[in-house]
């Protein structure tokens, strides 16, 4: 009998909500040998994972400085054995997830792999703080963008699209948030301009504050990581919306996982 051929799933776990990810994602989950995931799974999903299954902890963090190349050897190596891998990832593994560099990884091995797409926290996170990211009476175009970087260049881009009556959904830009709200203003876009942070979006430790460009940090005091930031004429709908989704019921979450779960390992 020939040796089982393994495969990886590059599995999208949504914005934070465990029963947020998809039946076809949640059937991987339960299927898998081995789980590599990072610190905004819900630890509740990890639950759903076969007893015998290994979880493995793999978040970018500081002070554990893993390498993506480090995370896909991993996959490589445990698929090269045989398993069923998943690579489980908050939101969509192709939205700024690194999926793609993964994918490509993969198909260099000769690895067997399948993606499943996730909900986008950049559509998901704001809808559920009553700010649709589209709106036929507000905006008709939407860009998703990472606050990683935020030249000069890329903010000019940016403000190019908010005065086009567009969308600007900032990933990964909380730690910026000040050098991205001065640069636009620079650029010209209006100080009134509407703004929101969600902070811990779909979780019991959501919190969102709307304000403008002009006073927006001094809203966001006190707020943590990760957040969804919204730019736009969008965002007035929050105030109208704001009463009925903010008494929605969410589910518990713990954004840190100060303890292994049950057969969880840290490399």
């Amino acid at each position: 009998m020939g040796k089982k051929k393994g495969k990886v799933y590059l599995v999208g776990a949504g914005p934070g909500d465990p029963e947020l990810i998809t039946l076809r994602g949640l059937r991987c989950l339960k299927e898998a040998d081995v789980v590599f995931y990072d610190r905004l799974v819900h630890p509740d999903m990890l639950k759903q994972a076969r007893p015998e299954a290994r979880l493995v902890y793999v978040g970018k963090e500081k002070g554990r400085p893993q390498s993506q190349e480090w995370i896909q050897r991993l996959a490589i190596a445990e698929a090269g054995r045989g398993l069923t891998v998943v690579r489980l990832k908050g939101g969509d593994p192709f939205v700024f997830g690194r999926g793609g560099e993964e994918a490509e990884a993969l198909v260099s091995a000769g690895i067997d792999f399948q993606v499943i797409p996730g909900i986008t926290s950049a559509v998901a996170v704001p809808a559920l703080a009553g700010i649709p990211v589209l709106h036929r009476n507000y905006s008709s175009a939407l860009a998703i963008v990472s606050g990683h970087d935020c030249s000069q260049k890329d903010i000019q881009k940016w403000a190019s699209w908010l005065t086009e009556s567009g969308t600007l959904v900032i990933l990964m830009g909380f730690e910026n948030l000040s050098r991205i709200v001065s640069r636009l203003k620079s650029t010209g876009v209006r100080p009134d301009t509407p703004i929101a942070l969600t902070s811990q979006g779909s979780t019991s430790r959501e919190k969102t504050v709307v304000g403008t460009l002009a006073d927006i940090e001094e809203l966001a005091c006190g707020m943590t990581a990760p957040a969804v930031v919204v730019i736009g004429q969008v965002v007035k709908l929050r105030k109208k919306l704001a009463a009925v989704f903010d008494a929605a019921p969410v589910e518990e979450f713990d954004s840190e996982f100060e303890q292994p779960l049950r057969g969880a390992s840290r490399l």
